[in-house]
């Protein structure tokens, strides 16, 4: 059994994956044995993520790239087969989120998530599926999220994006499983990053912040995710041991979406 979650040989591209769960799950891909290739928006970016990779004992390969300027997209999938080699595994991680009631959101910022969270995993996941057609194998993993079910105040955008990634997610798996090519997702609940630790500070009176309090009660599991619980997810959607699971999204909420909740 073990040999089906190896990563040996594969080359994995994880797009926006200089820090959070992105690294988190490059980091689990290595340790399976793959060769970690990863972009980001800026320099500065890539460069902090290859140091904290090497901190690690982990050699990744960075490079500059927008996930939503096709051209960028083409050249650099075409810089890493000619570097590395065809690429085995894209996880589509780079994305954003506004937090702006609807009525208030300008349609300019609406289509910028949508470009980054939608269109950006459509433009790589077109990029990488002639190799993998040519190799008869490949796995695409998107990164959902629990908002590709469940609608939230805010957050319009998002939802709009991640429900369309989930739909996305099924139809490459549709589409594309006649190659061998497997296409799920992940969808993350609510995990304690740098991005969120504002969240979970405690209040002058020792209390838990009124958001904190709400997602604990909510999650079964009665705690926030780490990085760390997407791994084994990530590497098992990677690896053999998942080809014949095709178009699911695997969500790794601590129970939040099976769980009504307490009575008040």
């Amino acid at each position: 059994m073990g040999n089906n979650f190896s990563l040996e040989g594969k080359i994995a591209l994880i797009t926006g994956a200089s820090y959070g769960i992105g690294f988190a799950m490059a980091t689990a891909l290595s340790r399976a044995g793959a060769t970690i290739v990863f972009n980001d928006i800026k320099q500065e970016l890539v460069d902090s993520g290859i140091a904290a990779y090497k901190e690690l004992g982990i050699t990744a390969t960075g490079y500059v790239c927008d996930v939503t300027n096709e051209d960028q997209v083409k050249d650099l999938i075409a810089r890493i087969e000619k570097e590395i080699g065809i690429i085995d595994i894209l996880v589509n991680n780079a994305g954003i989120i506004k937090r702006i009631p609807m009525h208030e959101m300008s349609a300019e910022e609406y289509r910028q998530v949508i470009d980054i969270d939608l269109v950006g995993p459509f433009i790589m996941s077109k990029a990488v599926l002639p190799g993998m057609i040519k190799k008869k194998a490949g796995k695409i993993i998107n990164i959902c999220s629990m908002m590709s079910e469940l609608g939230r105040e805010t957050v319009s955008a998002y939802a709009s994006a991640k429900g369309g990634l989930k739909m996305l997610t099924r139809n490459i798996a549709s589409e594309y499983g006649q190659y061998n090519i497997q296409c799920n997702g992940i969808g993350p609940g609510y995990i304690a990053t740098p991005q969120t630790a504002p969240l979970r500070e405690r209040q002058a009176d020792g209390s838990r912040h009124p958001f904190d309090s709400f997602i604990i009660a909510k999650t079964p599991a009665a705690r926030w995710g780490t990085p760390e619980d997407l791994m084994g997810p990530a590497v098992f959607l990677a690896s053999n041991a998942s080809d014949f699971v095709n178009g699911h999204i695997l969500y790794v909420d601590g129970g939040i979406l099976a769980y009504i909740g307490k009575q008040p």
